[in-house]
């Protein structure tokens, strides 16, 4: 017995947009677009700064700051992804049919107006958590004139980029929908909507993490989160102390200069992604010691996970004049230069192992009443010195969980162990950030990169890692942000974060490690994890949606993996269980 293609069960395209838009409605005219459409910014045509040699346009990164340029780079963005980076969906139809529409008679779009309502906040860039609306509206109606309308610029952009989705390329070149009209209404469940990313164990180029953001920004993630230095290397270059680079970088050309970081948060924030860094720090910090070895205690000890995490240990210590007068020193040098494209800056704080304080001449003790005091004193140094800068100070969960630090109610404090931990944060009313590792670590699931010794090789195996298996996107996107927040404490779980950890991550498998899992953590943030009858997301509605967003991911230059062959694409719920 022959089972036919479920063709009657294929998810319909007109729902293929990711992240899911809050309400949209749309039909089955065909319209084509041309790069020589009109578009209008506040009733100002924008043409003059559109025509763009088709694969060769570039997001202006050294622009000035202001509404116009996010939504110049938006509207250029919009250009580059209609036709420069579209793909033919050949995948999302019965093998061998004759999907695309006629290009005999062709209708187009003749119009993009793009309204703004009201004035951007001054400090976009630098913008608190929930002070800039991205909300928008968009309208695609079958005469060809498209209406984008929203309060903010980076609204615009979010409208922008659902825009985009709508369209594909055609085998003959040209680029069509088939969804007129259209009509959506949109806006995100969480304001912090991001992705941390460690360059501190791996050194990543400078493009390398721009393709990261521009993918990010395509997903509407709003927060790109880099933990720059580690116990590992040191590559961020302060000017003012020029060997923590040269010393602690494994390489003295792997560094982010100050001009490059500029670079990047300048990039991402034309496309309405705020990009901040962490130092984490006081533990995490052994890469200090090749350049200032009187700050670090319980360096490269033989037995390094009596006093560490990982290799190397080795932690500030906690209660030297040294140490306080070399942060004194680097975050007056660093901080100045983030605080034109970010309001944050993390200051770290996970992981702190009370035994190294046990060499630590200052200290002497793994007693937690001796040591207490004592790291209250070092956060509240810090934070006081991130504030003086104008910028709001994060933390990870242990400095409020575990050491019990009176963090200033601006803090906000990210979350990386449990549900429980969020629960707890709200709970004495601070903003959280969730990441929960069970669920949204990127890099779980790859083994043990620690190597074990013959007589132990038995008791380790099959050699996994703290947190396999891997989280593939079903486990994402299963994951509520508000699991165990009582819905009084909900408005403080301010948004989330999904990390991508580099002990086994490099240049060569960035992509695919992130992309396009990632996207189900963008979608949750975006939308909620929850549907409008109050139940999880169908994983069957979703999962084309996803697989289109990976296709347009990976004519963006992603190299992000699939999550299905094209079987199962082809013919809708057929690869599906019903038991």
């Amino acid at each position: 017995m022959k089972i036919l293609p479920a063709l009657s069960l294929l998810i319909p395209v007109a729902v293929a947009i990711w992240p899911l838009p809050k309400s949209y409605t749309s039909g089955d005219t065909v319209l084509f677009i041309e790069d020589n459409v009109h578009v209008t910014y506040n009733g100002v045509s924008s043409h003059s700064i559109l025509i763009i040699q088709k694969g060769h346009g570039t997001v202006n990164s050294t622009s000035p700051s202001t509404a116009s340029e996010i939504v110049q780079t938006a509207i250029q963005r919009t250009y580059e992804t209609l036709f420069s980076k579209n793909f033919i969906p050949w995948k999302f139809h019965p093998r061998n049919s004759d999907f695309e529409p006629s290009t005999e008679n062709k209708k187009y779009i003749t119009s993009i107006t793009l309204t703004q309502t009201a004035a951007d906040p001054e400090n976009i860039f630098q913008a608190p958590v929930g002070e800039v609306d991205e909300s928008y509206f968009l309208s695609l109606i079958e005469s060809g004139k498209v209406t984008i309308k929203a309060k903010s610029s980076i609204g615009l952009a979010r409208g922008l980029t659902t825009f985009t989705q709508l369209f594909f390329k055609h085998t003959e070149g040209c680029v069509y929908t088939t969804l007129a009209p259209v009509e959506i209404s949109d806006e995100p469940k969480f304001a912090h909507r991001g992705i941390n990313m460690d360059t501190a164990r791996n050194y990543f180029d400078v493009d390398d993490i721009k393709r990261i953001i521009d993918a990010a920004a395509y997903n509407k993630f709003n927060r790109f989160h880099i933990h720059i230095t580690d116990s590992q290397s040191w590559p961020l270059v302060i000017p003012s102390m020029p060997d923590l680079a040269t010393k602690g970088a494994y390489r003295k050309d792997l560094v982010y200069t100050p001009e490059q970081v500029a670079d990047i948060q300048r990039y991402g924030g034309l496309l309405g992604v705020q990009v901040f860094l962490e130092i984490d720090m006081p533990g995490h910090t052994s890469s200090i010691w090749f350049s200032r070895p009187e700050l670090i205690t319980a360096f490269n000890e033989e037995a390094w996970d009596t006093y560490a995490a990982e290799p190397p240990s080795g932690t500030l210590k906690l209660n030297s004049t040294e140490v306080y007068d070399f942060l004194d020193e680097m975050l007056d040098d660093l901080l100045p230069r983030l605080s034109p494209y970010t309001g944050y800056f993390h200051s770290g704080g996970d992981e702190v192992n009370i035994q190294a304080y046990l060499l630590d001449e200052t200290v002497r003790s793994n007693d937690t009443a001796v040591l207490q005091p004592l790291m209250e004193k070092f956060v509240q140094r810090n934070h006081d010195q991130i504030r003086e800068k104008g910028l709001t100070p994060i933390v990870w969960e242990e400095m409020l969980l575990t050491w019990n630090v009176s963090l200033g109610k601006d803090v906000i404090v990210q979350t990386w162990q449990s549900d429980e931990a969020v629960a707890a944060v709200t709970e004495k009313g601070y903003k959280a950030l969730v990441g929960n590792y069970n669920y949204w670590y990127l890099d779980c699931g790859n083994g043990q990169w620690l190597d074990f010794p013959p007589s132990s090789s038995e008791k380790y195996w099959p050699y996994n890692d703290y947190c396999f298996p891997r989280h593939n996107w079903r486990v994402m996107y299963s994951y509520d942000p508000l699991h165990g927040v009582p819905p009084e404490a909900h408005h403080l779980v301010v948004g989330g974060e999904a990390h991508i950890w580099a002990e086994q991550t490099d240049p060569v498998n960035i992509d695919n490690m992130v992309w396009p899992r990632a996207c189900a953590a963008a979608e949750v943030l975006w939308s909620g994890a929850k549907d409008e009858t109050g139940g999880n997301r169908s994983q069957t509605e979703a999962s084309p949606r996803l697989s289109e967003m990976r296709e347009r991911l990976v004519a963006r230059g992603v190299m992000a993996h699939p999550i299905q062959m094209p079987y199962c694409i082809m013919n809708g719920t057929q690869c599906g269980l019903d038991h």
